[in-house]
C-alpha cells in the first residue's frame, strides 16, 4: 500500500509543479515572441517567431536599468532597515526582560492584523506633505523600515536558543551588544536568510505606494515603471504585449535566482548543533 501510493504521491506533486510553472514558462515564451497573441496558443514556441526585440523595445521606452536601479535602492534600503530593526528588536523581546514586554508583544501581533492599505492615506499626509518626502527613496522606504513579521520571526528563533548560553555569557562578562553579535545572531541563520528573502519579495515587488509617493519617472521603480508602461506607452512598440512580458521577466528573475540560491538554508540550524557536546 506504502508503494503504491508514491506514483500518486509523485504524479501529484508533478501535476502542481507544472501548473505553478506554467505562467512563468508562458511569461518567458511571450516575452521572446515577435508576435504574442495573448491566448494558449502562445504557449507553444514557433519556429521564426523568436527574438530579443520586446527586451528592447521595454527599454527604449521605460528604461530598464534606471528602473532597476530604483528599485535595487528601495529594496535594499528597506532590507537594511528591515534587519536591523527587526534583530534588535526581535532579541529585546526574547531575552531582556523588561516592564511591558507582553503588551508591547501584543501590540506588535496587534499591528499585524491591519491592512496597510488602511494606513496609505495618513502616511502619504505625513511623508510626502509634512516631510517632503515625494520622488525620493527615503520616501519610498520610511513606511517598511519596520517589519512587525520580521520582528516576530527574529523573537521566535532568538526563543529557540537555550537560556544557558546567554547566562554563561553575562557571568563572564559580556555585554548584551556582544552576545548578540557573537552567540545570538550566528546561530540563528536561517532565520536571517529567510528574513532577507521575504523582505526582499515584498519592497522588489511593491507597486502601490511607490506609485503614490513618485511622481518623477527617473524615481520610479520597475514595477511602478511596467504600469506606467500599460497605461501610457503601449502603443510606441510594435509588440506591447511581449514587451509587457519582458519586463516582467526581468521584475521575476532576481528573486528567483535567489529563491534557488538560498532555498537550501531554510531548513537548516544551528541550535541543535550548538546545544550538543
Amino acid at each position: 500500500m506504502v508503494g503504491g501510493g508514491r506514483p500518486l504521491r509523485l504524479t501529484v506533486l508533478a501535476l502542481g509543479a507544472v501548473a505553478f510553472l506554467f505562467p512563468f514558462y508562458y511569461m518567458v515564451v511571450g516575452s521572446l515572441g515577435k508576435i504574442t497573441s495573448g491566448d494558449l496558443d502562445g504557449a507553444l514556441p514557433r519556429p521564426g517567431n523568436t527574438t530579443t526585440g520586446n527586451y528592447e523595445s521595454i527599454n527604449g521606452a521605460i528604461s530598464l536599468g534606471r528602473s532597476l536601479v530604483n528599485s535595487g535602492v528601495f529594496t535594499m534600503g528597506v532590507l537594511l532597515c528591515t534587519m536591523v530593526f527587526g534583530v534588535l528588536a526581535g532579541y529585546a523581546l526574547a531575552r531582556l526582560h523588561f516592564r511591558g514586554r507582553g503588551t508591547l508583544f501584543a501590540v506588535l501581533l496587534l499591528v499585524q492584523t491591519i491592512p496597510f492599505q488602511l494606513l496609505m492615506l495618513p502616511l502619504y499626509v505625513l511623508v510626502v506633505r509634512d516631510y517632503g518626502l515625494g520622488d525620493s527613496y527615503l520616501g519610498m522606504i520610511l513606511p517598511f523600515a519596520i517589519n512587525s513579521t520580521a520582528v516576530f520571526l527574529f523573537r521566535q528563533f532568538f526563543l529557540q536558543i537555550p537560556a544557558t548560553f546567554f547566562e554563561a555569557a553575562r557571568i563572564d562578562g559580556a555585554s548584551e551588544p556582544r552576545i548578540l553579535w557573537q552567540i545570538a545572531i550566528p546561530m540563528v541563520r536561517p532565520a536571517l536568510l529567510s528574513g532577507a528573502l521575504l523582505t526582499f519579495i515584498g519592497p522588489w515587488n511593491e507597486f502601490l505606494w511607490p506609485f503614490l509617493v513618485t511622481k518623477d519617472a527617473d524615481m520610479q521603480p520597475l514595477a511602478v515603471s511596467l504600469a506606467g508602461f500599460m497605461s501610457n506607452l503601449q502603443g510606441t512598440v510594435a509588440n506591447p504585449t511581449g514587451a509587457l512580458m519582458a519586463g516582467a521577466c526581468v521584475l521575476a528573475v532576481p528573486a528567483v535566482v535567489l529563491f534557488l540560491l538560498f532555498q537550501r538554508h531554510f531548513t537548516q540550524t544551528d541550535i541543535d548543533s550548538g546545544t550538543k557536546g
